[in-house]
């Protein structure tokens, strides 16, 4: 008998995760969940841990055979594939037609869509049929960190659910001796514009060191991510959606390696708004607009580090005019 898949430390008891245990435990889940917060790992954990109790039954009333939730007979799952990392028409009509079937071992199937704002205008158009007739005992479960991304009338039809970000700060090697770099750099800057060639260049060279550095880290703690998660992947994965996974880990780890630049920029500039300086204000104010601007570029296909590259020049000039 496998044993009850736990909640995210930092969510057990909290008000959204008593809300499911209520509702599995009296059989009023909704048919229909969207799942969204700004981690996906975290939201994927808490999609196993619904599944598992949905297809297992809940602590102290187990099925008396049991399995891990992505090996189920009665679990299903749809996630982006490719290099593109879309959720195609064609692999979404492939899962509804598994889901129409009667459940094989549990009381109810379920299916898990992940970062279901991948899907393309006409998935999402063959998904809005479902959930507007959705198949008998079957629980549909959406994650994504986009949920405005979605079709209003997909949002319309799910429950929602928001959960905050479990992650801890990223751990990666030289990551933080990265922030400690940035933030000394900052501080060069503000000690006012350069009026010499070499300590211009000084500027300029260790901004582009930092873009190198950048794209070193985020390579390497993709690979050790990676590493870990896909030796529990379901055996039955394509190789587009393994080529799937690895991409949003990388986009995963960069959406939280320019978060944390933006706490470092506003750490960094702390002391001097407690003192009132308005310059420093200004300054840290399109400092964060600008980074902000390109993180959305990042959506778009821009390049981690043409983003990061246009930020710390846009920096160097703000941070050195105030």
């Amino acid at each position: 008998m496998s044993p009850v898949v736990s909640w995210p430390d930092a969510l057990a008891g909290t008000p959204a995760i008593a809300v499911i245990e209520q509702a599995i435990a009296r059989r009023r889940l909704s048919h229909s969940l969207l799942i969204h917060g700004d981690d996906l790992a975290t939201l994927e954990a808490v999609a196993r841990g619904i599944a598992d109790r949905l297809l297992n039954g809940e602590p102290g009333k187990r099925a008396a055979a049991t399995f891990p939730p992505d090996q189920h007979p009665d679990a299903f799952a749809l996630r982006p594939a490719g290099k593109m990392r879309q959720i195609s028409a064609d692999a979404t009509r492939d899962l509804i037609a598994k889901i129409q079937v009667s459940p094989a071992v549990a009381p109810k199937k379920v299916a898990v869509l992940h970062e279901v704002d991948r899907m393309n205008v006409a998935a999402a158009n063959v998904f809005l049929k479902t959930l507007e007739e959705p198949p008998a005992n079957t629980a549909l479960l959406l994650l994504t960190t986009r949920p405005y991304a979605l079709l209003p009338t997909i949002r319309s039809r799910v429950l929602h659910f928001r959960f905050p970000s479990g992650a801890a700060p990223v751990a990666a090697d030289g990551w933080t001796p990265w922030l400690d770099d940035y933030r000394a750099w900052l501080g060069r800057l503000t000690e006012g514009a350069p009026t010499d060639k070499a300590a211009i260049a000084d500027h300029v060279f260790a901004l582009y060191g930092l873009v190198a550095r950048f794209g070193a880290v985020l390579d390497f703690a993709t690979d050790a991510v990676w590493q870990q998660q896909k030796a529990n992947l379901p055996p039955d994965l394509g190789d587009d959606e393994k080529v799937a996974i690895e991409t949003g880990i990388a986009n995963g780890l960069r959406a939280r390696l320019f978060a944390e630049i933006e706490g470092a920029t506003r750490t960094f500039a702390l002391p001097k708004l407690e003192a009132g300086d308005e310059t420093v204000r200004r300054a840290l104010v399109a400092a964060i607009e600008k980074l902000e601007h390109n993180v959305g570029l990042l959506r778009l296909n821009l390049n981690e580090s043409a983003a990061l590259e246009d930020f710390l020049l846009a920096s160097l000039r703000t941070w050195t005019r105030r």
